[in-house]
């Protein structure tokens, strides 16, 4: 752990072969020495973490928006999961991306999601997003202060076939962060690589490595933990306490979920002939084929261990950026686990204004709120200096495009939540001007992470009122806080 003469290293971590793991902020571990008030404030103040979690196919828009508007509102029914944050959240209005309406109805939807730009139609060879993320562009800019820069995830492999019907590469589809306007970023599918790149230094792969790989983290620091753990004051014990079942808990639900799905996959006669078919080449149950997917499996705890993952790296600030992706746009998915759901979350979207396919549709929309719920409740649960670590977060949820059906470019479905530090006043749906550049609000979002920007995307000022309390509903475009 490394010892200092007055002072303990803010990021203190604790080490054992093969694992460096970073611990949650401790008042025991605060800096020493005399700073004077405004300065120990300061240093003593939470950073502010960004997530993004992009659900692909749009939404059933007459079950969307809220009823009423500033802090008066009523959750709409495809919202309900969200009533124990709902004092944390800001449902957001009339936003669009301008240069998602040229073109195809899904690919130029989701691949500018956060970069607000125009991408290049191409089978492939020309790859060009238009622009740098929000996320990717953030982690350039503050990744040097922690671990990881960022951390992408989502639970499906990218595409990589060319949509012939539109003359796009399925590449756009799969990606919504960008560290170059030609360079998408990898996601990481399977929970267990997700958590070693949080806690692991070696590398998977025989011998010794492997069995390394194993063993739980927590018995591989366990002799620095107890070190540790003898130095602090009673409160910050608990927190360790809290901190290590919460890590074990993750690592046991990981080992859990991946027996299930190999048993799943092999007892499947169909999948296994898929995985004969590829000459046994799918060891990773994660990365597994779109015929393998379309089985209708349950993946609701592979989501949920992700955003659990994502939990723990803001907890320990080992990143302050983070991404996540439900599923690749024009996503076949089946969702046949889920109660009067049959068939996938592609062709559903595609409902004709069929009742049938409208209530599967709101039905796999309600789905994603629920999980986009249980990070906010997470986050909410967690201990942060004067607050909760929710509160020193901005976690967006939305998706490219309105309606599914009609792919609407159009009055986004965009949620906010976390209070970014103080800076922002939630518990609010805000109605803006249509066609409100979405793009606004992440110059906003940037700033509160002390990232100036003047412009980012097609942005043509700050989204109005998300610190004030008092607003519902903008008259006219606006370029103030």
């Amino acid at each position: 752990m490394g010892e200092s003469s007055r002072t303990i290293s803010r990021r203190t971590v604790l080490k054992g072969l093969g694992v460096t793991m970073c611990l949650p902020f401790l008042e025991s571990l605060r800096p020493l020495e005399s700073l004077g008030d405004a300065g120990k404030a300061a240093q003593g103040k939470p950073p502010v973490r960004l997530a993004v979690l992009y659900m692909p196919n749009g939404v059933h828009p007459q079950f969307w928006t809220p009823k009423g508007i500033g802090s008066g509102f009523e959750l709409s029914s495809t919202l309900a999961p969200l009533k124990n944050v709902q004092s944390e959240i800001l449902v957001l209005t009339e936003l669009m991306n301008q240069n998602s309406i040229e073109g195809d109805g899904h690919y130029v939807k989701v691949a500018p999601f956060l970069t607000g730009t125009a991408i290049t139609k191409t089978t492939g060879h020309d790859l060009r997003s238009g622009g740098v993320s929000l996320d990717q562009l953030a982690a350039q800019r503050i990744g040097n202060l922690t671990p990881l820069p960022s951390i992408e995830l989502s639970v499906e492999p990218p595409t990589t076939y060319v949509d012939t019907n539109v003359g796009y590469t399925a590449l756009y589809g799969s990606h919504i962060s960008w560290s170059s306007p030609t360079t998408p970023v990898s996601r990481e599918v399977n929970p267990q690589h997700a958590f070693d790149r949080l806690f692991r230094t070696s590398g998977s792969g025989s011998g010794r490595g492997a069995s390394l790989n194993d063993q739980s983290v927590l018995d591989l620091v366990m002799e620095d933990a107890r070190r540790l753990q003898g130095r602090v004051g009673q409160a910050d014990r608990l927190k360790l306490e809290e901190y290590f079942d919460a890590v074990r808990s993750v690592e046991k639900r990981i080992a859990f979920d991946a027996q299930r799905r190999k048993a799943e996959y092999e007892g499947d006669p169909l999948a296994r002939r898929e995985i004969e078919r590829l000459g046994g080449r799918i060891k990773d149950y994660y990365q597994d084929p779109a015929r393998i997917r379309e089985r209708g499996i349950d993946h609701t705890e592979q989501v949920r261990l992700m955003l659990d993952i994502i939990a723990l790296a803001f907890w320990t600030d080992s990143t302050r950026v983070a991404t996540f992706m439900f599923g690749n746009e024009v996503s076949g998915r089946n969702f046949s686990f889920l109660p009067g759901v049959n068939g996938g979350h592609h062709q559903i979207s595609h409902h004709e204004n069929d009742k049938g396919k409208l209530e599967e549709y709101r039905r796999i929309n309600v789905w994603h709120v629920e999980q986009y719920a249980y990070l906010l409740e997470r986050l909410k649960s967690i201990r942060e200096g004067e607050g909760t670590l929710l509160d020193n977060c901005m976690v967006m949820f939305g998706s490219g495009m309105r309606d599914g059906n009609y792919h609407s470019p159009y009055n986004l479905p965009i949620v906010l939540a976390g209070r970014a530090g103080g800076t922002l006043a939630t518990g609010r749906h805000l109605v803006y001007p249509k066609k409100t550049p979405l793009c606004n609000l992440y110059v906003g979002m940037l700033h509160r992470m002390g990232i100036s920007v003047s412009r980012f995307g097609d942005s043509t000022g700050l989204l109005p009122g998300l610190d004030d309390p008092s607003f519902q509903k903008a008259g006219a475009p606006e370029s103030g806080a």
